[in-house]
């Protein structure tokens, strides 16, 4: 998952391959909770791995249920045994996150279950309503204090020694048109209550997101419990209920999630060799109610094929066609549409979309703002959207796009980078999108193609012991890039060499310099890793120095090793740290830096450097040895060191590793767009 504070994304040109979805954050929450509240054990596979299920794994352990995390081969799987007939643990203080499918439904149920609890979350958390669901549980007698503002968690429910006596005789009444998460909640917390006599809610207003409330009511059959509903406004639960473990449940994909893939098939042109883009996971039996954002890119003109567990998606018709619909069957991935629309001829309107006010964002607030920025036309009002794409391919805009902390403004506008006019888009935070879909950035790139010059690459170039290698990596991590360190690939490439049984000579050049074209190489967690095997410390060693030079001496080697550093230049981006790397490797790299320091300066530091590894050193030694070493690099044959012509020299003499990336990132940011 990205972890930085922002993630450039250059101008995509195509997709086309295979994308296996996440576990719908929407069941997998719903299950988790209906585990804990059942008898015996429910092993639960495909769990999506995100914020939200973590906080709800947390919360579950506090109030005594046994949760048990498979790992390696197992992943994904969680074991559950449930409180059954038990009484939760309390006193507890549970935090929640920003996770909606977490804190209303354990409010529900833990007001029902008895004890004392505290619910609290992030600040967005706490300016999400609440009063609609506390409102209906203060009618059955439950005891539960605001601790902030009125209508707004954090919550005290507070039962003390047990359950007050509970009003069931006369329906529940429970607002359903602000989220029908509150409905959900009911229905999930209700049957622990149910025991002798039948239970009715009654909806004031119109359900709004029906499909969520269909999930809800097909999970709890599969635990045992009926609920019978009268065209969505009265719903019975029936007497006797009773929780019980199906034993194994597998959670299906997120169709939410899958929405924007399918947008993606539908706006992208199908790269070379590829039929469109293919979602593994979820179809056309699933159970969500966002499946039918199927229909709705239809409509907007998307060529789609399903089946029982997979979606293929081809553009069809080009420009999109703008629509008006009505979007309360799909409130989550009718946000994808919004994005869909700017790809569309003419103006598109959604509505019935007020639910989007009180998730999150503030979901029309959001989009409007951002689309704007990309140079949309944009009318919001309280319960619809309307846009108008950029008028003219020279309309459209390079944006940073605020997501607001809310995982679907940064997903939905990455599919801006497909726009007309070629230009960039930077998504902030983009960390946020670990709510629902850690991974969506690395499944974005898997499928995504973008031409080559149009893949930004940094040069770092210098002498020995300048802390290019450092510096590089540093930028690497803070811009989200790939990392190339080019002084490790002749090392690599000899161990590989050896370890496969040849012998470095040119008699074996040939063989060589074919395994060194398909080196699995790759820079992780600041190791160096060959397929699976850290080499980070075998390729340091004095033998490992002295069977590179021979590695180097072999012209089809060095030729391949330049197609293998090439190779690296993939989405989103690359930092390329050595000694040719702006004037041979990338010599159209948009930015080129020369780091140096003083020969002093540079000895000292490698002197510091062996000592805290206990191997003695002579500094005068090692300065005599860089010097010569200076040289040798200068007047060298082929790619000599030296500066690049159009290269920011930057001498690090008295500059700390964090002032010299600081300066590198700024040279970098005035090239782009968006500003600092």
């Amino acid at each position: 998952m990205f972890t930085t504070e922002y993630l450039d994304l250059p101008p995509l040109q195509s997709a086309g391959g295979s994308v296996q979805l996440p576990g719908s954050k929407s069941i997998s929450n719903r299950v988790l909770l209906l585990s804990a509240l059942s008898e015996g054990t429910t092993e639960v596979r495909d769990l999506l791995a995100s914020d939200d299920t973590r906080v709800m794994l947390d919360a579950l352990r506090q109030i005594g249920c046994d949760v048990q995390e498979g790992s390696g081969d197992d992943a994904g799987t969680v074991r559950i045994t449930g409180l059954g007939t038990k009484a939760p643990r309390s006193p507890a203080s549970l935090f929640l996150g920003n996770a909606g499918t977490a804190m209303r439904p354990l409010t529900a149920a833990l007001s029902l279950l008895g004890g004392e609890f505290e619910l609290k979350g992030v600040p967005r958390m706490h300016e999400r309503p609440i009063g609609d669901l506390i409102d209906a549980l203060r009618q059955l007698g439950c005891r539960i204090d605001y601790l902030g503002n009125d209508g707004y968690p954090p919550l005290r429910i507070q039962h003390g020694d047990g359950l007050p006596p509970l009003k069931l005789d006369e329906s529940i009444k429970v607002r359903g048109d602000v989220s029908s998460q509150f409905l959900t909640a009911l229905l999930m917390a209700l049957p622990l209550v149910a025991k002798t006599q039948d239970i009715v809610i009654d909806v004031v207003g119109e359900l709004i997101s029906k499909p969520y409330i269909h999930i809800t009511l097909e999970l709890l059959a599969r635990f045992g419990i009926v609920v019978r509903h009268d065209n969505w406004q009265r719903f019975t639960i029936a007497a006797g209920s009773r929780y019980v473990s199906p034993g194994v449940l597998h959670v299906e994909a997120d169709a939410s999630s899958a929405s924007y893939f399918i947008a993606l098939g539908a706006i992208a042109p199908s790269s070379e060799g590829q039929d469109g883009i293919r979602v593994l996971g979820v179809g056309q039996d699933s159970i969500q109610g966002d499946i039918r954002f199927v229909e709705a890119a239809r409509a907007m003109g998307a060529d789609i094929e399903s089946g029982p567990n997979w979606l293929r998606i081809r553009r069809g018709a080009w420009p999109l066609k703008a629509v008006n619909m009505d979007c309360n069957h799909i409130p989550d991935a009718a946000m994808t549409l919004a994005m869909m629309a700017l790809f569309a001829d003419g103006t598109t309107t959604l509505t019935n979309i007020a639910s989007w006010r009180v998730k999150e964002t503030d979901r029309i607030a959001a989009m409007a703002i951002e689309s704007r920025k990309l140079g949309a036309v944009i009318e919001e009002g309280p319960d619809y959207l309307r846009i108008t794409p950029p008028a003219s391919v020279s309309d459209w805009k390079a944006a940073s796009i605020h997501t607001y902390d809310d995982h679907r403004v940064a997903m939905c506008y990455s599919l801006a980078t497909f726009n007309p006019a070629g230009v960039p888009v930077r998504i902030e935070d983009p960390k946020c999108v670990g709510k629902t879909f850690p991974d969506y950035f690395e499944a974005l790139f898997s499928v995504a193609r973008a031409r080559t010059d149009q893949i930004p690459v940094i040069c770092i170039d210098g002498p020995t012991a300048s802390g290019k290698g450092t510096v590089a990596a540093a930028v690497a991590k803070k811009l989200g890039y790939r990392f190339l360190d080019s002084g490790a690939m002749y090392r690599i490439t000899a161990y590989a060499a050896l370890k496969a049984g040849m012998v470095i000579d040119t008699a074996h050049e040939e063989r060589i310099a074919a395994l060194a074209r398909e080196l699995p190489v790759h820079f992780e967690g600041g190791r160096i890793w060959l397929g699976k095997e850290d080499v980070s410390d075998v390729i340091r060693t004095e033998e490992a120095g002295m069977n590179a030079s021979k590695v180097s001496a072999l012209a089809q080697v060095r030729l391949a090793l330049v197609d293998l550093q090439h190779s690296f230049q993939r989405l989103p981006g690359l930092v390329a740290d050595g000694r040719d790397m702006g004037t041979v490797i990338f010599p159209e790299a948009p930015l080129k830096v020369f780091l140096t320091a003083s020969a002093a300066c540079r000895a000292e530091r490698r002197y510091k450097q062996l000592i805290s590894k206990g191997i003695s050193a002579n500094i005068d030694t090692l300065r005599a040895d860089l010097e010569a070493r200076d040289a040798r690099d200068q007047n060298r044959a082929v790619a000599p060191l030296k500066p690049a012509g159009d290269a920011l020299v930057l001498d690090n003499s008295d500059l700390s590793i964090d002032e010299a990336v600081d300066q590198v990132i700024a040279w970098w940011q005035a090239r782009q767009p968006f500003g600092a």
